[in-house]
This record gives C-alpha cells, sequence and structure tokens, in this order.
C-alpha cells in the first residue's frame, strides 16, 4: 500500500500531465478549424479598429488562410497534420500518467521538445517573415509546457527516492 506522501507525489504528477495533455489536445483541435478561427479574430479585430501589429498580423493571415485555401485548399492538409501530430504526442503522455517513473523518458522527451521550440520559433520564423512579437507568443508554448514538464520532472524524481526504484 503506498503512503500518503507517495500517492500525494503521484496525484501532483498526474495533474501536471493531465494540465499538459489537455493543452496538446486544445492545441491540437484547433489546428483544423484555422480559418473559422482566423474569421472570427479578424472580425474581432476588425470591430476594434486599432491600428496595432497584432491587427495588422492577423489580418494578414486571415487574408493569406483564406485565399490560399479558396485556391489551393489541399494546403491546409500540413495544419491538418500539424493537429494530428499535436494528438498524438497527447497520447505518449498516457505512459507517464500510467507509471510516471518506469516512462520518466517521455517527460525528458517533452522538456527536449519544449526546448527545441525557442531556435525553431526564431529562426523557421526568420526565414518565413513570421513577426518578432509572434515567435515569442509561440515560445510561450515552450516555456509554459516546460516548466509544467520540469516541475513534473522534479517530482518524479522525489517519487524515485520514496519507491526506490529508478528506471535508467
Amino acid at each position: 500500500m503506498m503512503s500518503v506522501s507517495t500517492e500525494s507525489l503521484t496525484k501532483q504528477i498526474r495533474l501536471r500531465i493531465w494540465l499538459l495533455i489537455t493543452g496538446l489536445v486544445i492545441s491540437g483541435l484547433t489546428a483544423f478549424p484555422i480559418e473559422y478561427e482566423l474569421s472570427i479574430a479578424h472580425r474581432w479585430i476588425s470591430d476594434w479598429q486599432s491600428d496595432d501589429m497584432l491587427t495588422e498580423w492577423i489580418e494578414r493571415v486571415h487574408h493569406g488562410v483564406a485565399e490560399t485555401n479558396a485556391s489551393h485548399p489541399f494546403i491546409a492538409y500540413g495544419s491538418d497534420w500539424l493537429g494530428f501530430a499535436h494528438l498524438v504526442i497527447a497520447i505518449v503522455f498516457v505512459g507517464p500518467l500510467r507509471d510516471p517513473v518506469r516512462n520518466r523518458w517521455v517527460i525528458e522527451f517533452g522538456m527536449i521538445a519544449c526546448l527545441a521550440i525557442f531556435p525553431f520559433a526564431f529562426v523557421a520564423g526568420h526565414i518565413r517573415g513570421i513577426p518578432m512579437f509572434w515567435r515569442f507568443l509561440d515560445c510561450m508554448f515552450g516555456l509554459v509546457g516546460g516548466g509544467i514538464l520540469f516541475n513534473c520532472y522534479g517530482k518524479i524524481k522525489s517519487l524515485e527516492k520514496f519507491i526506490g526504484k529508478t528506471y535508467e
């Protein structure tokens, strides 16, 4: 039977993993209706009639996606695969939900992926002409996800000490 401390750590770990899985699923699902979502954002921004960088960027992206989808709808298939990848990555985190110590490697993989967001966003973003403020926004996914996973990793290491088992 597990001690209260072990049960508490396991619950904390699982809560963080569920938070990450939820974020991945939401992020994945929002990749599919991107033109619809952009039309809503564009409508809201048009109502504000603001002349800031965000407004200009959303209008530009909305126009680009709508124009591309009208003449080349198969290009959106790339966004569909992006959404699918988020959902598949979310499934991988079921392993640490079931056994966080044995599947610690998944948490390590997630931390590496979150860290890799930073150079990817800045290099690919520069090449693709993505504004700097948007690249910083993209990096927030790595910062928040990495923070959750780093905290989770520390709790898994503590759990390993409690149960006296590691999988190196």
